[in-house]
């Protein structure tokens, strides 16, 4: 099949200013259960974009794991690409995908560390396996091969074999805190519907159609 001819009509659903929530977390939270309640797979997934001290963009997909008025949480090894560009330029989006329901959400903002008390919180959750692989890599960095993570991994289980594995200090938290955020829904003909939110002081949000 040629790649000209990938092409679906969406048709799963509209979206109408009459439709919006005036607050766009509270639009987000309807949008997200909806995602949950038609059992999508990984719809806490999002796209993070950062910006390196070059001016040069990098993307990747992480886990949202905690969100409020404050704004979007995942949780990353603090030596990170992301994390390094993150210390040089806090400028950061997001974007999630939700194909199953013709959906996509981008929201502009800047990222910054969360306290360790919630990073503490966050990683106790987390099973005994996940709180190991957090000691284990050094992420972004070059490794040889995958066996040196298999090593460390076991060195860490031996360490830590009384069951207590503490948060390392290099691993944590950042919040996303909005200051826009754009709703796409899919619709027929390529006229879909964008919305745009945009923050105008601390809890004034100006809402606008945009263009497909």
């Amino acid at each position: 099949m040629d790649i000209f001819d990938l092409r679906n009509e969406y048709k799963k659903g509209s979206l109408n200013r009459e439709d919006l929530n005036e607050n766009p977390f509270a639009q987000f939270k309807k949008w997200f259960d909806e995602a949950l309640s038609c059992k999508l797979e990984e719809p806490n997934a999002m796209d993070l974009a950062t910006v390196n001290e070059n001016g040069e963009p990098n993307i990747r997909t992480v886990l949202l794991k905690s969100w409020d008025e404050k704004g979007f949480v995942f949780f990353t090894n603090y030596t990170s690409a992301k994390a390094n560009d993150i210390s040089k330029n806090p400028n950061a989006a997001l974007h999630f995908l939700w194909l199953g329901l013709e959906r996509q959400l981008k929201i502009l903002g800047t990222a910054e560390k969360i306290s360790s008390f919630e990073s503490l919180k966050y990683f106790l959750s987390r099973p005994s396996s996940s709180r190991l692989g957090a000691w284990v890599s050094r992420q972004s960095s070059v490794i040889t091969s995958r066996s040196i993570l298999e090593m460390k991994f076991e060195e860490m289980k031996n360490k830590f074999k009384d069951g207590k594995i503490p948060l390392p200090d290099f691993w944590g938290g950042f919040r996303v805190k909005p200051k826009v955020f754009e709703f796409w829904q899919g619709r027929p003909s390529r006229l879909h519907d964008r919305f745009r939110y945009t923050l105008e002081s601390d809890s004034k949000w100006v809402i606008e159609r945009l263009a497909p």
